[in-house]
């Protein structure tokens, strides 16, 4: 498969394939994995709908035929009822069987009186009715004195049945190609329903005849059908009960990209711990000296995750795990002493942060931990250039430097480690697979052992489909004296008594982030908000606010952060740009404007910015009423708790699996077939079989393992496969 690209994805098991066959996928699914435009009616103009329309994969730019099979229907159209013309009803879609009697065009150049045809039955007329057509075309299409089959919606008009624009005109020797029940897709402007039927259907006859990789006795239990039988149901379907997400089709093809899904994940982190790797395992002289340095003691959730790092860096084989902690954690710390075991033993250590601003919050909070514990620190990011940017790499290069703490500049070719044995990625979400890899590989011959860092707590279920390639470690806890934060849910028209109320507060010596709203089409943008925001406190607070957002060089954001966290600036008017990355412990207050617009994830994350000092912390949480039911929720869950964890699963079950988390925002893929009715059970259930399937066959080889392998490829988890090559 060596021409094959795999594609950055932040999540391990859906690596993305081009269009073009790799030579270990079986020669009977390449049909699938043709280009749209091979079948039938797909022309250029066409494909460029169908890119616009399926949703591809990552990587992938050109439709193929697989993705018109994962382009499941959204509901069914019922053509099955046949009356005559009697007893037809209004407004009901009915297929009726007519003789065509009389053309009665328009008069010639007026385009607004439509051209009738009347047709009739054994038991009565119908008017087929069409506005702005061409005269040819009908003529063709009904010719006087013949019979037709004609479909679509009967109306009543006057004393007259009429059906306007038929969706369906066939000849009685063409009667099978009219959908009786007809599968209703998700459409782009200038793509018809009729074009996406007809190429499902050729797609569903593309499928070749593969042996079942399910057990019988399963399917059985369940009442599910072959997944041949399930792909035509779902796009020919018998019933209009097939085309429901909980139907027995649709759950049989979403437990198959479950299934997909966690063998992928199980045969990378299989792989990975096959990998030798290089333990790694230092004295702890240099852990001592940051422990000491610390103004407080750890978290038993810190010791625990110490101790599994710890472990697995002794390890013969590379390690690469998670670690999830809420904000204000301590993860920074973890990260920290895991790094000084790599220094112990003679190495370096690199972290990897997705922003300018977090990678210099890293280095600040650190430096003086580092500094104590006589460990050398340097930076790398996009703005060192020149002679700065040289003087780091030959420092890093001769082992001058223990630690590099940067941005995506620290897997450039040009950076090269004297001996790098450990790599933090922070935020791993926001970074692709192989930034990670280009990162790892900077490791040498054994690679490094790879710590990936999350803010965001992840759901269990998210755990098990997007990380399942990764190995645990939570923090739960936080650090001793931090305060709780006072969260409160107020209505947009209380705002000028609040500005009254954080005046009196900031005459106590308290500072305030205030964020301005997320982007809405038809308002201005989140800038220009911030803009306004800015210019109407500074009427009342005068140059005691300042303003950062996302446009502003990073000079001029260092300049105004600096600024906010030596007391300068009281308010601090911001995007959401400040939702990682900043610390300062003095601000205490945090104003979301418009919190209805936002996700609880997003709103936990940007109010975990306060509470970090010793003075009580209030999150004011401005919303536009009347609330939707969704957005009271979630208000109220902010309310409710400070746990992450707790807030994770809220947001899961708020936003469905697909979205959590802001996944669309962050790349995660989104399910083609899974999400449905019965997820959890479904997924718990193929992580079950994954693993027993592995336990028992760990390359795959045997018969179901064989016919598993089919399955990986069609839902394209190409990184397991690339590990069967590497076997």
């Amino acid at each position: 498969m060596a021409d094959t690209e795999l594609r950055t994805d932040p999540s391990p098991h859906r690596r993305s394939i081009n269009a073009r066959p790799g030579p270990m996928r079986p020669n009977e699914l390449a049909p699938l994995f043709a280009s749209a435009d091979a079948l039938s009616g797909i022309g250029p103009r066409t494909l460029l709908l169908l890119k616009k329309a399926l949703r591809l994969p990552p990587g992938v730019t050109t439709p193929r035929v697989l993705d018109l099979l994962w382009h499941l229907p959204t509901g069914v159209i019922d053509r099955r009822a046949e009356p005559t013309i009697a007893i037809a009803v209004p407004g009901t879609i009915a297929t009726l069987k007519v003789r065509v009697l009389k053309h009665k065009p328009p008069p010639r150049g007026n385009d607004k009186v439509p051209y009738k045809i009347i047709c009739e039955d054994d038991t009565g007329r119908l008017e087929l009715v069409f506005f702005r057509t061409e005269r040819k075309f009908i003529e063709r299409q009904l010719p006087e004195g013949t019979e037709r089959y004609v479909s679509g919606r009967v109306e009543s008009y006057g004393e007259h049945l009429q059906m306007a624009h038929p969706d369906y005109i066939v000849a009685p020797d063409a009667r099978h190609e009219l959908p009786m029940l007809e599968p209703v897709y998700g459409l782009t402007a200038g793509l018809s329903g009729k074009i996406l039927v007809k190429a499902a259907r050729q797609a569903v006859a593309r499928v070749p005849a593969m042996v079942e990789w399910q057990d019988a006795a399963w399917l059985k239990a369940r009442g599910w059908p072959s997944f041949m039988d399930a792909i035509r149901r779902l796009h020919q379907p018998d019933d209009s009960s097939d085309v429901s997400n909980g139907s027995g089709p649709w759950q049989r093809l979403a437990y198959d990209e479950l299934l997909a899904g966690q063998l992928a994940l199980a045969l990378v982190r299989q792989g990975q711990k096959s990998q030798r790797g290089r333990p790694i395992d230092g004295g702890g002289r240099i852990r001592a000296r940051i422990i000491a340095a610390l103004p407080f003691s750890l978290t038993n959730s810190q010791r625990i995750a110490l101790a599994e790092i710890s472990a697995d860096m002794a390890a013969p084989h590379r390690m690469l795990r998670l670690l999830q902690g809420d904000v204000g954690s301590g993860k920074t710390v973890v990260a920290l002493m895991s790094m000084a075991i790599a220094v112990e033993a003679g190495a370096q250590a690199a972290l990897m942060a997705p922003t300018e601003v977090l990678a210099r919050q890293h280095i600040e909070t650190i430096g003086p931990l580092a500094e104590k514990a006589g460990l050398r620190v340097g930076l790398l990011t996009g703005r060192e250039k020149g002679k700065g940017r040289r003087e780091v790499l030959e420092k890093l290069a001769g082992g001058e430097i223990d630690i590099l703490i940067g941005t995506h500049a620290l897997f450039q070719p040009d950076v090269v480690f004297h001996d790098l044995a450990f790599a933090v990625i922070d935020e791993q979400h926001r970074f692709g697979v192989h930034q990670r890899l280009a990162l790892q590989t900077k490791g040498g011959e054994g690679g490094a052992n790879v710590l990936v860092m999350t803010a965001t707590p992840i759901p269990r279920t998210l755990l098990m489909t997007h990380y399942g390639d990764l190995d645990v470690s939570k923090l739960t806890e936080k650090p001793p004296g931090r305060k709780p934060i006072t969260t409160k849910a107020v209505p947009l028209d209380t705002m000028e008594r609040l500005i009254t109320r954080i005046r009196a507060q900031i005459e106590e010596g308290a500072q305030v982030y205030w964020v301005c709203p997320l982007i809405e089409s038809s308002e201005l943008s989140d800038l220009a908000a911030a803009e306004e925001r800015h210019a109407h406190l500074a009427q009342t607070f005068g140059a005691a606010v300042g303003l950062l957002h996302g446009a502003m060089g990073g000079p001029d954001k260092d300049a105004t952060m600096a600024a906010f966290a030596e007391n300068k600036l009281k308010i601090l008017v911001s995007t959401t740009v400040i939702e990682v990355g900043v610390n300062v412990p003095n601000a205490n207050i945090m104003v979301i404007e418009h919190a209805e617009r936002f996700g609880i994830a997003q709103l936990h994350q940007l109010r975990g910015r306060v509470g970090r000092g010793t003075r009580e912390s209030f999150c004011m949480l401005l919303y536009k009423a009347p609330l939707g039911e969704t957005a009271r929720q979630r208000l109220e869950m902010m309310e409710r708790t400070e746990d992450g964890f707790l807030i994770a699963e809220k947001d899961l079950e708020l936003r469905g699996g697909g979205e959590v988390l802001g996944a669309r925002q962050s790349g995660l893929p989104e399910f083609r077939v899974a999400d449905v009715p019965g997820f959890e059970m479904l997924l718990s259930a193929a992580r079950d079989d994954a693993q027993m399937v592995l336990n028992a066959d760990p390359r795959l080889e045997s018969a179901r393992g064989q016919k598993l392998r089919h399955l990986l490829y069609l839902f394209e988890c190409d990184e397991a496969v690339r590990l069967f090559r590497a076997a």
